[in-house]
């Protein structure tokens, strides 16, 4: 199929560009390269239209031009903490943004959409491992904008009877390209396996751990892990499933929670190295335990997530990192 991968020069959008090209797929790159890479279109070799998506007039030649039979959407806003500080920002981007989108799609025929949602629509969930009946309660601006583009795709998909899209909720991406070509690089960087390698490599003075009074096993938070190769065949998966009334709406994780404290081991092992560890007292907002009931993608999507040991996703990484400290300016 083509496909234009909105947010394509960004971390995960990069890494499905890099797949479907593989899977022997005609990717085409959309991104405005605010927080995004042009580095990436060099290194993979594929077409890029460096423009904003509110530019109703671009988009919409460009689905033309490149017979677009699919639209994946990758390009939002993610901190949590800066939705907070500028939720206007937030619901702009990420909702205001995506409806321009729709509109764009349907002046060219396209119908295929798969959309990158997230597991923080859940909020603090009452159960866990979660499902996706897990009440949506989000806590955030960032939270809120994606459950908000789910229910526009629910009443655009009931309005369009030709209409096909997925919404993946996934949890926290990690990894890099497993052949090193393509990394991870964020400007501020959040990640917790990142900011570890910061922290070893002295670029932070240390990793700060947020909370280690939580009635976990060893007082840390715990979170769902999963890499982002899994992610994109998980899109591409998906892609390949859509039919019209009937959207594709699962979890993306592994099913596996592990802690704070369990990956800055499983660092040390992959690196060698002692990472600088300063205990901060809890950050408000920041949920106990979140990982994912994965059996509804195992069903719709014939997908399972090929990299589970933290160890692994880590090596991943530091590959990358080793080699490009300063990220895609290396």
């Amino acid at each position: 199929m083509n496909v234009l991968v909105a947010g394509g020069a960004g971390y995960i959008g990069s890494h499905t560009v890099k797949r479907l090209k593989e899977s022997g797929h005609n990717p085409v790159i959309y991104d405005n390269g605010e927080r995004g890479h042009k580095a990436v279109a060099e290194i993979l070799k594929v077409p890029a239209v460096w423009a904003d998506l509110n530019d109703r007039a671009t988009l919409t030649k460009t689905l033309r031009d490149h017979k677009i039979d699919v639209v994946m959407h990758f390009a939002a806003y993610a901190y949590v903490g800066e939705s907070v500080e500028k939720p206007l920002m937030y619901y702009q981007n990420n909702v205001a943004t995506t409806i321009s989108v729709l509109e764009a799609m349907a002046d060219a025929n396209v119908n295929r959409f798969v959309f990158s949602s997230t597991c923080a629509v859940y909020g603090d969930p009452d159960k866990i491992p979660i499902t996706e009946e897990e009440k949506k309660a989000p806590v955030s601006p960032y939270g809120r904008s994606k459950w908000m583009v789910e229910q526009i795709l629910q009443d655009y998909g009931v309005a369009n009877k030709q209409f096909k899209f997925a919404a993946l909720r996934y949890f926290n991406a990690s990894g890099c390209a497993m052949d090193g070509t393509l990394g991870e690089d964020h400007d501020p960087e959040t990640h917790l396996i990142p900011v570890i390698f910061q922290a070893i490599a002295g670029q932070r003075p240390a990793l700060h751990l947020f909370g280690t009074d939580y009635p976990t096993k060893d007082g840390t938070n715990v979170r769902d892990y999963i890499h982002v190769d899994d992610l994109a065949d998980a899109h591409i998966a998906a892609m390949q499933r859509l039919t019209p009334g009937k959207p594709i709406i699962c979890n993306l994780g592994t099913g596996n929670g592990f802690s704070n404290r369990q990956i800055i081991a499983a660092a040390e092992k992959v690196t060698g190295k002692k990472v600088p560890v300063e205990e901060k007292p809890r950050r408000p907002g920041d949920a106990i335990a979140l990982y994912a009931n994965p059996a509804r993608a195992r069903e719709l999507l014939g997908w399972e997530a090929k990299h589970k040991d933290p160890e692994s996703i880590i090596r991943s990484a530091w590959n990358w990192f080793s080699r490009h400290p300063n990220g895609y300016e290396d």
